[in-house]
């Protein structure tokens, strides 16, 4: 069985039509495009969250984070 290849831990960002792959680790869009202010706005909320996704990503366990305030 082929095995295919999956990116380094990211989670997607989703605004509009746009869509990005985001690093967990390193925070930086890695395929896709979003907006400057919606880029920034998810590497801001990465920021406060990146322990659980992190976490999320390693147990495969998903859960709602909360958004920016």
């Amino acid at each position: 069985m082929q095995q295919r290849h999956h990116p380094p831990p990211h989670f997607h960002a989703i605004y509009g039509e746009y869509n990005a792959l985001i690093s967990i680790e390193s925070l930086e869009v890695i395929e896709g495009d979003l907006p400057n202010r919606a880029e920034k706005l998810a590497i801001e909320w990465a920021t406060l969250y990146q322990q659980d996704l992190i976490q999320m990503w390693n147990d495969q366990e998903f859960r709602k984070l909360p958004p920016l305030k």
